[in-house]
């Protein structure tokens, strides 16, 4: 289920203008979305915090899990703002202690995805948070993963989406991103 959403805000800063985007880089096939020119512009970064808080809000979450590492910058002060709770979803060996764990395919293999495992309870409404959505591989896993332990995604949102994977139409959740791009 895919689901649009734009706050209105007046005087928005137009949050595409802080993308670098660098070609063939890490390799000749990829145009790279960089958000690190919005990341260390305080008001970008200010606004685009303040617009995916204002489409998370709408959903009620308990908490907010951001994958790493871009996940973490966007997610974390996402949560602050809304007063719940964050999580951080790590690949496999990087969480001490107890973990919950989703393996998912890789274009050339597989990978898991984790959390700590008293991040989740039952019943929690649950927001995704990430810098980027490509093939949705990542997200996907973390949803499978949230519901698996009886936990609900009720909402997933990305500053950029790479339009040209489709990946957005397989989420059972809303879907929002801020900025899209099609090659």
């Amino acid at each position: 289920m895919e689901t649009r959403y734009r706050p209105k805000i007046k005087n928005m800063i137009k949050l595409e203008n802080y993308i670098r985007v660098i070609e063939g880089f890490p390799n000749p096939e990829i145009s790279f979305k960089d958000i690190s020119p919005l990341l260390a512009d305080k008001d970008a970064l200010r606004e685009c915090v303040k617009q995916i808080a204002s489409i998370a809000k709408e959903m009620k979450p308990d908490l907010i899990i951001g994958p790493e590492a871009r996940g973490f910058v966007i997610g974390s002060p996402v949560a602050y703002e809304l007063g719940v709770g964050f999580a951080m979803a790590r690949k496999h060996g990087k969480l001490p202690g107890e973990v919950l764990a989703e393996d998912y395919d890789l274009e050339y293999g597989k990978a898991t995805i984790e959390l700590p495992a008293f991040a989740l309870k039952k019943g929690q409404r649950v927001v995704l948070i990430d810098d980027l959505l490509a093939t949705g591989g990542t997200l996907q896993a973390l949803v499978n993963l949230v519901e698996k332990e009886g936990a609900k995604v009720v909402g997933i949102i990305t500053v950029i989406e790479l339009e040209e994977f489709q990946a957005a139409k397989h989420f059972s959740a809303p879907y929002h991103s801020l900025i899209r791009y099609y090659h």
